[in-house]
């Protein structure tokens, strides 16, 4: 009976040795999981139950345990390297049947989708039409874009200036854009076309003999795009007409067999005020055809393109699920978990809400994997399993005496 005990005792100190073999040989495996094994004591029973001074039959293995506590996030700048700080785990598509890890290792294929090193696809939820929001109840594979952005035309280019009050008429008129004596002041800026081709618009500010009244006149590439637009201040130098500073100009054709430009100006922040003329600001709408420059992942999971035009795109949030029970994952290797009947039903959600961690993009999270502890638990395990030998051979020498008895 003893030799039995100290038998189980021996494939207990066995398994202990086993797990914390697994756990030190994977102390620089990314997203690992340690494990811990659990035991409970054997009591054989009779048909009359256990009496209460009845001797235990040795030791089993319970259970081994995963650990799914936080691992350390060491940066690396690799931008579709993703590690969660919180609860939560990414969600995997391998070949249609949805995987559960903790590794955001990820990578770009041939085709674009973003994988894991054994090719299982990261699971985002889409944005929408507007591109303002994700709808969260479809889950689709995350596919970089690598064309280009397209263009966009120029509809509204905003003015804020201040005219000088004390201005006076130019003396020289009628207004030449190519004579600076017949105007105030000049300014330009780049406007595109639906085709993202580039044009210069310029602003002349001309004043007028009325009382705190100006006339703007837009030109195209050296075009005139509609007469003089008339600019009236009040007394206290704002903005008193057109209200509320909106001016559309009449279409204006360009050459490049784009659509026809629409554009409104906007003088609505414009002032006249003291002697100076000041640009605070000349800003417009529009934008040229933009090359992708790179891949963003923000701590809400929302994956954005950025394109060399300034232009930053969503591609889909990160799709984040967890578990009730995480224990009861089944583990699949490659850092990848399935769900079961003991975990539960996934949960999902979007990092950084109330039951799921954030999301750092250029990082990693590392094995949880304290190989301190994991040593002193193997000279543990050893001693276990050397002090059972050791009963093994005194159980053996206690049947070698009554053998030996005569």
């Amino acid at each position: 009976m003893s030799m039995r005990i100290a038998l189980s005792g021996m494939n207990a100190a066995t398994a202990d040795l086993n797990v914390t073999s697994n756990n030190i040989a994977n102390s620089n495996t990314t997203g690992f999981k340690e494990s811990r094994a659990e035991f409970g004591d054997v009591f054989a029973a009779s048909a009359y139950g256990l009496s209460k001074n009845a001797i235990g039959a040795g030791v089993r293995l319970q259970a081994v345990a995963q650990q799914f506590g936080q691992g350390n996030i060491d940066f690396t700048g690799k931008n579709l390297d993703l590690a969660i700080n919180g609860q939560g785990f990414f969600t995997l598509s391998d070949n249609g049947s949805l995987v559960y890890s903790r590794a955001g290792n990820f990578g770009a294929d041939k085709n674009g989708y973003v994988v894991n090193p054994s090719g299982q696809r990261l699971q985002v939820y889409l944005p929408n039409a507007a591109g303002n929001s994700f709808d969260t109840g479809r889950l689709s594979d995350l596919q970089l874009s690598v064309g280009d952005s397209a263009p966009k035309a120029s509809a509204s280019v905003t003015v804020q200036s201040n005219l000088p009050a004390n201005a006076s008429a130019p003396t020289v008129s009628p207004f030449n854009p190519t004579d600076p004596n017949t105007y105030n002041r000049t300014t330009s800026l780049t406007v595109y076309d639906s085709l993202g081709a580039a044009h210069s618009q310029s602003l002349y500010f001309i004043k007028t003999a009325t009382p705190n009244q100006w006339q703007v006149r837009t030109y195209i590439d050296g075009t005139a795009v509609g007469g003089a637009q008339t600019l009236q201040y009040s007394p206290t130098g704002a903005l008193a007409s057109p209200s509320p500073g909106q001016v559309a100009l009449p279409a204006y054709t360009p050459a490049t067999g784009a659509a026809a430009m629409n554009i409104t100006l906007d003088f609505g922040k414009s002032t006249q005020f003291g002697d100076t003329f000041g640009l605070s600001s000349l800003t417009q709408d529009g934008y040229t055809t933009g090359r992708l420059t790179g891949i963003e992942v923000g701590s809400d999971g929302v994956v954005q393109a950025r394109y060399t035009n300034g232009v930053s795109t969503p591609l889909g949030q990160v799709a984040m699920s967890n578990f009730a029970n995480p224990q009861g994952l089944q583990p699949l290797g490659n850092n990848a978990w399935a769900e079961t009947a003991e975990s539960g039903q996934p949960r999902r959600g979007q990092a950084g809400s109330s039951e799921f961690g954030a999301i750092q993009g250029g990082a990693l999270e590392s094995s949880n994997v304290d190989l301190t502890a994991q040593l002193v638990n193997m000279i543990t395990a050893q001693r276990n399993f050397q002090a059972n030998a050791q009963m093994i051979q005194t159980d053996d020498q206690i049947t070698q005496t009554v053998i030996n008895i005569r």
